[in-house]
């Protein structure tokens, strides 16, 4: 105390005598410049990125703005934005686009063969097992009854519960059916969204919450895997909060726990693991990250988008997991997509939580608006109704049965390529698949060429980087006659010509993600992101143009 108080005289002998003499107005704008100077210095040092990275970035915006760097970078960007465009009408055979009303509606029979004719553009056929993920059944008789539970609810909206009420029920059974097989018990509550990225941006606004209003953190701060999927990233974009990765064990590819422990501070606001991770398939260890959320009181969210739908029906169909969801102490909320391997069409996700305290903190109310008390449980304000009954009768037509069936013979599968493909000279597998992703690397040949080859070979697989490789999600499809051992057939031969005759060019995806990890500023790598999604809904010509098309369009 009287070290403190020596301090504290002689700070105020110093600043007397530093002021003594000085005109009031030198004294005021004296203080002024040190306040505005210690203010500028804390938010320069207290940034979420590190002065390495931000120095990195300012650099790479002076060379943005040379003439030759920036003439470069758009001749690039045109290229890419060519080639994007030109891929996008390729698949649609250069036909041209509707870019006006018609003066008078179609005939129904018009309609109905136009969107036929556009169903079946494209040179993947999903149907055969094609394709990684992206249609995780294809059963028709499935498909037909969705199709029709959709339409008899196609005009309702869960925003008026009061009008819809069939609906709101369906809504409530969808939550209580999965509470059930993630173990929650009578208090656990949850809502259906629209997707896997949506289920957990409302999770981390429950928490950024949570934090601010209960714990008092003023800036709170996501805690999450390297592998979690780029929807927390979106989350805190969204959300205005910082997120801080956690790094992985570069073998088994699980989040490395005693990392995790380190990066924890008092703005932590929550911790996520993932069940399991979208890049390897393999699962976080969930029971210790529930520890540290117990010891440090910390929300823990568990990401089981991808493959929710399987690992709660793992230990039935004989393939046992540790614990995962609501058994661990200290998880508090976990997301499964129903459109997923809940098989119900796309459009719906489960967020559930222990207890609704945390669901409370997810709700938009605005009681002040002249319009009424508005209020809402996601993000959306009306919503489809059909799309929930949709998800409600695929639950209710597979039932427990049927979800362990499939359940039992996708992780069959799974295993399956795993192991044959562990056997393949040149290829490895990143840690070991758990669910039902296999991803597949290289350390003699550039894996990307290899996807490119498996492509030529009508499969569609991931890319994936840092590390580079490329997976498959296996689903109901790939289960049938012959599939697998096709996949791994493929992969065997092409693997061995590689080893043979190692590829001279590089192919359009090795291509690709070689320059995009090559390029130490990432801003370009988004710009070129860019010209893919403006492809995407571009309405440019095609090369060509049929007559027929010409007409409709008049």
């Amino acid at each position: 105390m009287d070290v403190a108080r020596n301090f504290i005289i002689s700070l105020q002998d110093y600043v007397n005598e530093a002021c003594e003499g000085k005109p009031s107005w030198e004294i005021v704008l004296r203080t002024a410049i040190v306040t505005l100077l210690f203010v500028w210095s804390k938010n320069f040092l207290m940034k979420d990125e590190s002065m390495i990275e931000r120095a990195k970035k300012t650099v790479f915006r002076f060379a943005r703005k040379l003439p030759m760097v920036q003439t470069k970078i758009a001749k690039e960007i045109e290229k890419v934005s060519v080639s994007m465009n030109d891929t996008m009408n390729k698949s649609i055979d250069y036909s041209s686009y509707i870019t006006k009303l018609p003066e008078t509606g179609w005939k129904i029979d018009k309609i109905l063969e136009e969107a036929m004719k556009y169903s079946k553009y494209g040179h993947y056929k999903w149907e055969t097992g094609c394709a990684s993920g992206t249609v995780y059944n294809g059963d028709t008789i499935l498909r037909d009854l969705t199709t029709e539970v959709y339409g008899i609810a196609a005009w309702a909206n869960p925003l008026h519960a009061d009008v819809f009420p069939g609906v709101r029920k369906m809504e409530a059974e969808v939550v209580r059916m999965t509470c059930s097989i993630f173990h929650g018990d009578s208090k656990s509550c949850g809502c259906v969204t629209s997707g896997g990225t949506e289920s957990i941006i409302l999770a981390c606004k429950a928490y950024r919450e949570f934090a601010r209003e209960v714990k008092g953190i003023k800036n709170p701060e996501l805690l999450v895997p390297i592998t979690a999927h780029a929807a927390f990233d979106k989350a805190a974009q969204l959300l205005g909060i910082r997120i801080k990765r956690v790094p992985v064990n570069p073998v088994t590819m699980k989040v490395d726990v005693s990392a995790m422990k380190k990066m924890i501070t008092s703005k932590t606001c929550m911790l996520a693991g993932s069940a399991p991770q979208f890049p390897h398939g393999v699962i976080d260890p969930i029971e210790e990250i529930g520890a540290l959320g117990v010891q440090y009181n910390i929300p823990v969210h568990i990401d089981a988008c991808l493959g929710g739908f399987l690992i709660a029906f793992m230990d039935k169909a004989g393939y046992p997991l540790a614990p995962f969801d609501f058994r661990v102490k200290g998880v508090t909320s976990i997301s499964a997509d129903t459109h997923k391997y809940g098989y119900a069409p796309k459009g719906t996700s489960i967020l559930m939580y222990r207890e609704d305290r945390f669901r409370h903190l997810q709700f938009f109310v605005t009681p002040d608006w002249p319009g009424g008390i508005y209020a809402t449980a996601t993000i959306a304000g009306s919503r489809s109704g059909g799309i929930i009954a949709s998800c409600w009768a695929a639950l209710v037509y597979h039932g427990l049965e049927g979800y362990v069936k499939h359940t039992k013979s996708i992780i069959e599968t799974t295993r399956k390529i795993y192991h044959e493909c562990s056997k393949i000279p040149g290829i490895f597998v990143y840690g070991e698949p758990e669910v039902s992703v296999v991803a597949l690397g290289s350390n003699n040949f550039n894996i990307y060429t290899l996807g490119d080859a498996m492509t030529k070979r009508g499969w569609n697989l991931n890319a994936l980087q840092f590390p580079s490789s490329v997976h498959i999600a296996t689903t109901v499809l790939h289960t049938q006659p012959g599939v697998a051992d096709r996949f791994i057939s493929d992969v065997r031969e092409i693997a061995e010509d590689m080893l043979k005759n190692p590829p001279k060019d590089a192919g359009a995806s090795a291509a690709m993600y070689g320059m995009a990890a090559s390029v130490p500023d990432r801003s370009v790598v988004c710009e070129m992101a860019w010209v893919y999604l403006d492809a995407v809904y571009s309405t440019d010509g095609g090369k060509t143009k049929s007559s027929d098309n010409q007409k409709r369009e008049e």
